[in-house]
């Protein structure tokens, strides 16, 4: 599981607020904001709204995807895709496209097809 300081989208006070909650993963992140219960009662330990939990839990799911790391998130989100939602209103040709088009922005290896395909899967098989 990614530890929980790779979420682009949490603020570094709220990351130390998290982690004095025992919160180091992002798999720790998804198991106590499992339930809309468990959301709210974070969020009141924290000091933050539940949408801001909702937004932190999409994009802990995509850091969990299977054979992604630190290079993939950094296409990802040269791509405007930050969470497992951006994946979903995607299709797949133009989720493939635009993480191409990102990794040759950035000058990185483009990730393979079954790579792309298997995380595009992945992100449609956690919302069933």
């Amino acid at each position: 599981m990614p530890p929980i300081e790779q979420l682009q989208r949490v603020p570094v006070l709220l990351l130390e607020r998290l982690e004095r909650q025992g919160v180091f993963t992002t798999g720790l992140l998804l198991e106590v904001s499992e339930t809309r219960t468990r959301r709210v009662y974070l969020a009141d330990q924290i000091g933050v709204t539940t949408n801001d939990i909702d937004d932190w839990r999409d994009e802990a799911l995509l850091l969990n995807l299977a054979a992604f790391g630190p290079t993939e998130q950094r296409i990802l989100t040269q791509a405007g895709i930050t969470g497992i939602d951006g994946v979903l209103e995607l299709d797949l040709p133009t989720f493939r496209e635009r993480v191409g088009s990102a990794a040759r922005t950035l000058d990185l290896p483009v990730p393979t097809d079954l790579a792309i395909a298997g995380w595009y899967g992945q992100a449609h098989t956690l919302v069933e």
